[in-house]
């Protein structure tokens, strides 16, 4: 099993985690509480984040065992092991068990590529048939404020909703466009990312496509709900489906 890390990305995660956190500080109560961050990945983007935040104490889980050795050289390079740990464990036996009111923030940049089935290039960037299953499953595991990337081909509309329908606000986020890489130029994907989008469930180019971190909450402290924002800055504007807060997209 190989260690994902994409450089761009990466760097758009953590600034806008960094941003994200910084700016809803108070209200999250991550200095207080910590962080849990699931799929951590090589863990460059968080481990820079940690170092730029001496407040901030984050536990990673990834299921990968070359993820998590990567990712334990990097936070050490960077001189952080104190409050930046990372353990193999599967993404949602940790949500499971981590979630709750003792630790209400996650962070995570779910797998997202959509796919007919996992065999593509790198099976553990596999996030469903339309891209958003370990999102989805994501906001399903308790956690009161979840920090995670949506990319605009992987059916947002889907995902935003759901997240309204369990109680989210999309209380802010930033967007950024990517070129497409190795993975999601894969023939396969690329013609299966064509019809989804065809179909109405996502937005992409023809050299790339957006990817938007994203604070969604259930937290009273937090105001406002840009939901409508958000998927418009992803091409995906909510009026073309018909839908709207706490309606179901159209099929």
């Amino acid at each position: 099993m190989s260690c994902f890390s994409a450089a761009d990305e990466s760097a758009h995660y953590g600034f806008s985690v960094c941003v994200l956190l910084q700016q809803y500080r108070a209200a999250l109560g991550w200095e207080r509480d910590g962080v849990v961050e699931l799929g951590t990945g090589d863990a460059t983007a968080i481990a820079d984040v940690v170092a730029g935040m001496p407040a901030l104490r984050v536990r990673g889980y990834d299921i990968s065992q070359s993820s998590v050795d990567a990712a334990r050289a990097n936070i050490a390079a960077r001189g952080v092991a104190d409050r930046y740990t990372v353990e193999v464990g599967d993404f949602f036996d940790q949500a499971d068990s981590t979630g709750g009111a003792g630790t209400p923030t996650v962070i995570s940049n779910p797998p997202y590529i959509p796919a007919p089935d996992r065999d593509i290039l790198m099976p553990e960037l596999w996030g469903g048939v339309r891209g958003n299953d370990l999102l989805l499953q994501l906001l399903k595991a308790g956690y009161d404020n979840v920090i995670a990337a949506v990319a605009s081909y992987s059916d947002p509309v889907t995902t935003i909703r759901t997240a309204g329908d369990l109680g989210y606000r999309v209380a802010n986020f930033l967007a950024m466009g990517l070129d497409y890489g190795p993975y999601s130029n894969e023939p396969k994907v690329r013609e299966h990312i064509r019809g989804l989008c065809a179909a109405g469930h996502g937005w992409a180019g023809e050299s790339g496509y957006l990817v938007a971190v994203t604070l969604m909450t259930r937290n009273p402290d937090v105001p406002g709900d840009r939901a409508d924002q958000l998927l418009r800055a992803l091409q995906c504007d909510p009026s073309s489906s018909g839908w709207q807060r706490g309606q179901a997209p159209s099929p």
